[in-house]
């Protein structure tokens, strides 16, 4: 994304908040649902669902029979439409400025304060928790990522997830690797091994604005960067977050375990390379039901947490940012009650079940994690990892400028290391000073 976009995106952010603060900010609870809802509300809502499978229509196969038992129990039909991930916070932005939104929506979990910031979401307060079953039934990791410290959710927990890393059995036993690596030293160590004959030790996803800053977080925090003060103003180029950065960029700059190419990757290519046995080893959120629907099977792969530094503990023992969807209601729907019910069935124990089975996430209500679905090897580790080893993303009103800017400062220094630029902590830390300038003041 050009500089021009960026610095687009983000005026049209603080104009939204502007907005917000005008109409009196996110002020309104399920206690005015009656005033706000029309005397006879429609029997139809519209939902705006995230792409979480192989494609759009996987997504559509999965949802729509979901969606019918719905109607059946409510009578209210649901119109759906599955957006793709490049599309859907534009869409949602778009619609929080025009007012002309959907009912319910998903949205990233590390979009809930930035979106709760312009007032266009229902506040879930006491009233809107026990409309939908209370408060106590999710599990507290990803109800911490739904909205700002000391606010009412501007969201509820829809999917949980985390990031693990993945490695080939065969690869691994045909390089002599008996074990997978834990620290970063064995990780850089073994993807040297694995680098040779056109395959990489490693695929990342360089292109990818979202996978660029969940990694720069994680690796923040090993390195004891926090990327806001306590304040909530930006410290993107200190020298921890620069150390952090050129970790991550170096693996294709310097220890060049990952191939030039993945600088471009933006579309889950190397989801598609790690199956494929052109990359043995692939840091990801859930990735085995992407990974069956490329044809690996799950005996073919292992999963572990994601290394750390040697001796690491703390915040700097961090391996993943809690990462999930959270699905919200617009707060001008003319039929809240229907959109609060939809929240309350997606997430009851039987569809939290379903749906998180389909996708390969984990349920974030707590009496859906007991199902034997759950107990696979990949979705113990990301079960610990989420319980032991996550922190969520800073839950600040600038949060989806932060993903963007610094997203697009890493995108920047990919492509740069793909075109056989130097990767310097001088030209790192000019990268992040870029986003610093350009992150709206709060």
């Amino acid at each position: 994304m050009c500089i021009h976009r960026i610095a687009a995106a983000t005026s049209l952010i603080v104009a939204l908040a502007a907005t917000a603060c005008d109409k009196g900010g996110s002020t309104a609870s399920t206690t005015g649902v009656a005033n706000n809802a029309s005397p006879t509300p429609p029997k139809t809502l519209t939902y705006w669902a995230s792409n979480q499978g192989a494609s759009l229509q996987v997504d559509k196969q999965i949802l729509e029979p979901e969606l019918k038992k719905f109607e059946e129990q409510t009578g209210i039909k649901v119109n759906l439409e599955v957006i793709p991930w490049p599309d859907l916070l534009n869409r949602i932005l778009a619609a929080t400025a025009s007012g002309q939104g959907p009912d319910v929506l998903n949205i990233g979990n590390t979009w809930s304060a930035s979106l709760q910031a312009t007032g266009a979401l229902l506040p879930f307060d006491d009233a809107a928790f026990e409309k939908i079953g209370g408060k106590g039934r999710f599990v507290a990791a990803p109800l911490a990522a739904t909205g700002a410290v000391g606010k009412p959710p501007a969201a509820i927990p829809l999917y949980s997830m985390a990031y693990g890393l993945y490695y080939n059995k065969k690869l691994f036993q045909q390089a002599g690797i008996a074990n997978p690596p834990t620290t970063w030293d064995e990780l850089v160590a073994d993807g040297k091994k694995l680098t040779a004959g056109g395959k990489y030790g490693l695929a990342i996803e360089g292109g990818n604005q979202s996978e660029n800053i969940h990694n720069a977080f994680a690796f923040g925090k090993q390195h004891g960067a926090d990327f806001f003060d306590a304040a909530g103003k930006p410290t993107f180029d200190t020298p921890e977050a620069v150390a952090a950065i050129k970790q991550y960029v170096d693996f294709i700059a310097r220890d060049k375990i990952a191939a030039p190419g993945n600088a471009e990757y933006a579309a889950n290519q190397s989801v598609t390379d790690f199956a494929t046995g052109k990359a043995a080893m692939l840091m990801w959120q859930v990735a085995g039901a992407n990974l069956k629907s490329h044809g690996m099977n799950p005996d073919q792969y292992g999963m572990v947490p994601i290394p750390v530094p040697v001796g690491a503990t703390g915040l700097k023992a961090t391996s993943s940012m809690v990462a999930g969807i959270n699905l919200a209601v617009f707060k001008n729907s003319k039929n809240l009650d229907g959109a609060l019910q939809l929240v309350k069935f997606m997430t009851s124990k039987d569809e939290s079940v379903a749906l998180n089975k389909a996708f390969g996430s984990i349920p974030p209500v707590k009496d859906a994690q007991g199902d034997p679905a759950f107990a696979t090897p990949e979705l113990k580790t990301i079960s610990e990892v989420l319980a032991t080893r996550a922190a969520p993303l800073p839950q600040v009103p600038n949060e989806s400028q932060f993903e963007t800017l610094v997203g697009t400062a890493v995108k920047n220094l990919f492509a740069a290391a793909a075109a056989g630029k130097p990767t310097t902590n001088e030209s790192v830390k000019a990268e992040l000073t870029k986003a610093q300038q350009l992150m709206p003041a709060s």
